[in-house]
């Protein structure tokens, strides 16, 4: 008996099968989950979580450089309605894009779009502005995705319109909403999802890995211009 349970097969439990199984958007319940649990240590713990963790130019500038804040702020978010918004969305385009891409490429393109989202802040915004939320990263998803969309030949008019009306929305006076953020998340999923779409052959993935990085080292290149010519 107990050789046949050490060589019997072993199974996951059915929530792991669910969560973690082959072609579960595994990284996007990832994140959902972590963001969840950040806005509630807000809410148990008010401004102090936040106040470690949002962005603000400010942070890019030497005497107070502290340059994880741009990609952390995406974390922390300003109200309850703010933080299930962003996780709706990135429930819906999350889903999609990480089964098209692949768990990797969707992380990268998640994190690179949150850092982008932040230099719009740190190149259009105050120094002294802070902002929350991961608005940013969710830009960067809709860009990729609508440049992905419209390569492929698909109907991205509907995506183009509701991509338009989020980024009004930030321009309106009294919302308080870092249009800057989705201005510059956007930006940044777009160059990833022309890099993703020109590079989508088995023989190019290489050359796609090695456009991912650079476009990378730019964005952390430009997150120290402040630091040096501030």
């Amino acid at each position: 008996m107990k050789e046949q349970r050490k060589n019997a097969p072993r199974t996951k439990p059915a929530v792991l099968t669910r969560l973690a199984g082959s072609g579960q958007p595994t990284v996007t319940y990832s994140i959902i989950g972590i963001t969840i649990v950040f806005y509630l240590l807000q809410f148990v713990f008010g401004g102090q979580v936040t106040g470690l963790l949002w962005y603000a130019g400010a942070y890019s500038y030497p005497g107070s450089f502290e340059p994880w804040r741009m990609l952390t702020t995406a974390l922390v978010h300003g109200s309850i309605f703010h933080v299930l918004l962003n996780m709706y969305t990135l429930w819906i385009f999350g889903q999609l894009l990480e089964s098209l891409l692949g768990r990797g490429r969707y992380l990268a393109l998640y994190l690179l779009s949150a850092l982008a989202g932040s230099l719009g802040v740190l190149f259009m915004s105050g120094p002294t502005t802070p902002v929350v939320g991961a608005s940013g990263a969710i830009f960067g998803l809709m860009g990729a995705f609508l440049v992905i969309q419209r390569r492929l030949g698909g109907n991205a008019t509907q995506l183009l319109v509701l991509v338009g009306i989020n980024l009004v929305i930030g321009f309106i006076p009294g919302l308080n909403i870092a249009w800057q953020a989705h201005v510059g998340g956007i930006i940044g999923g777009a160059v990833l999802g022309l890099i993703f779409v020109q590079t989508r052959r088995i023989r190019q993935k290489s050359l796609q890995i090695g456009l991912i990085a650079a476009f990378a080292a730019v964005l952390v290149l430009l997150s120290f211009a402040r630091f040096f010519v501030g």
